[in-house]
C-alpha cells in the first residue's frame, strides 16, 4: 500500500537535484572506467577500438542500474527521489484505469471516489513537489467538486492511501466502461 508522505517542496528538489548529480557522476565514472578497461584489455593500439568503448559504456550502464537498483535505492539520500518515481508510480496506476475509475465514481461507487481521491490530492503533490504552479490552479477546481461529492456520500476525503487491491476491484468492476 503506497501513503502519501508530508514534504516540504523546495527540500524534495533540492535533495533529488544532490542525488540524481551523484548518480550522474557514477554512471559517467563507471563508463569512462569501463570503457577505458575494456579498450586496453582487448583494443588494438592505433586500431579501431569503438566497439570496445560502446561496450565499455554499455556495461557501465548496465552496471550502475545494477548498484542502483541494489544498493542505491536503500539509502536515505535518495529517499526523496524514491519518494517521488513511487509516487508517480502509483498515480501512473491510476491513470491507466481513469476511464474505469471515471465511470464508478458517476455510479457514486465508494472504492472509485476513494481512488479518485488518492489521485487529486497524489496529483496535487507531484505539481508541488516539481514546482508546476499553473497544473495545481486547473487541479484546484476539479478536487473541490470531487471533495464535496464524497462528503455528500458520507466519505472521507483524506484520502492519502492507494490499495492495490483497490484498482483490481475497480478494472474488475467498471471494465466495459467507455472511455471519455
Amino acid at each position: 500500500m503506497f501513503a502519501i508522505q508530508p514534504m516540504d517542496a523546495e527540500q524534495y528538489r533540492q535533495q533529488t537535484r544532490r542525488s540524481t548529480l551523484i548518480l550522474c557522476l557514477v554512471l559517467a565514472a563507471l563508463c569512462i572506467s569501463l570503457a577505458t578497461l575494456s579498450v586496453a584489455m582487448f583494443g588494438e593500439p592505433g586500431g579501431n577500438n569503438f566497439r570496445w568503448n560502446v561496450g565499455g559504456v554499455i556495461a557501465g550502464l548496465l552496471l550502475t542500474i545494477a548498484l542502483v537498483r541494489l544498493y542505491l535505492w536503500q539509502q536515505p539520500w535518495m529517499a526523496p527521489a524514491v519518494y517521488g518515481f513511487l509516487l508517480k508510480r502509483n498515480l501512473m496506476k491510476v491513470t491507466n484505469i481513469l476511464h474505469q475509475v471515471d465511470a464508478g465514481v458517476a455510479a457514486r461507487d465508494a472504492t472509485a471516489m476513494q481512488v479518485l481521491r488518492f489521485y487529486h490530492l497524489g496529483l496535487l503533490q507531484m505539481h508541488q513537489l516539481d514546482g508546476n504552479t499553473s497544473a495545481i490552479n486547473d487541479l484546484v477546481k476539479q478536487m473541490d467538486q470531487h471533495r464535496e461529492q464524497m462528503l455528500a456520500e458520507g466519505l472521507d476525503p483524506e484520502q492519502h492511501q492507494l490499495d492495490p487491491a483497490w484498482l483490481a476491484s475497480i478494472s474488475e468492476r467498471w471494465r466495459d466502461s467507455k472511455g471519455r
